[in-house]
C-alpha cells in the first residue's frame, strides 16, 4: 500500500484550542470536516496522545482556528511539536476569546463548538461538536495541508493522523 496516496486526500491547517483548568492550550491538527449544516455540527481528530485531547474531554468544548496561507507559519510549529503539558503554547501567540474559548488572532476563521459525541479509534478520539459560534477574522485563502507541504515545506508531527514515517 503507498500510503502516499493518502497526501492527495483535501485536508486544511488547523489550531484546536481548548482550557486546561483556566489557561489556553490546543494542537496543530488537520482531520476536520463539516458533517452537517442544520444542525451545524463539526467534527475533529486528535491524537490520544496529546495532551489536549484529554483537555477537550474534561472541558466539553473546543475551538477550531483556520489558518490561512498568510498565517505566520511558526504556529504550527508551535501547536505541533510541542506539548501543551510541558510548554504554554499561548505565550508566543496572540490570540482572542470567543464564546469562552481561545481563539488564534492569526487565523481566517474560526469555529467554536460544544462536544455531542465522540468514537474512539485505536490512536485518536473523533470528537463531534455541535457550533456555537463561527466567524471570518480576515480575507485570507485557508492554508490547505499540500500548501503547507508543498510551499512552506512543512512536516507533520509525529501524532498526526497523515504522519509517515
Amino acid at each position: 500500500m503507498n500510503k502516499n496516496a493518502f497526501h492527495q486526500l483535501s485536508y486544511g491547517v488547523y489550531v484546536v484550542s481548548t482550557w486546561d483548568k483556566g489557561r489556553a492550550t490546543g494542537c496543530t491538527a488537520n482531520s476536520i470536516m463539516q458533517i452537517t449544516s442544520n444542525p451545524a455540527t463539526i467534527a475533529v481528530s486528535i491524537n490520544h496522545d496529546n495532551y489536549t485531547n484529554q483537555c477537550i474531554q474534561d472541558t466539553g468544548k473546543f475551538a477550531v482556528s483556520i489558518l490561512g496561507e498568510q498565517s505566520d507559519p511558526g504556529i504550527i510549529g508551535t501547536f505541533g511539536f510541542r506539548s501543551g503539558k510541558d510548554c504554554n503554547k499561548f505565550d508566543s501567540v496572540d490570540h482572542i476569546v470567543k464564546e469562552y474559548m481561545p481563539v488564534i488572532s492569526d487565523a481566517c476563521a474560526y469555529v467554536v463548538c460544544e462536544i455531542i459525541d465522540k468514537m474512539e479509534t485505536s490512536t485518536h478520539t473523533v470528537f463531534l461538536g455541535k457550533v456555537l459560534d463561527a466567524d471570518i477574522l480576515k480575507k485570507d485563502t485557508p492554508m490547505t495541508y499540500a500548501y503547507y507541504h508543498n510551499v512552506i515545506k512543512g512536516k507533520s508531527p509525529k501524532n498526526a493522523p497523515t504522519y509517515i514515517e
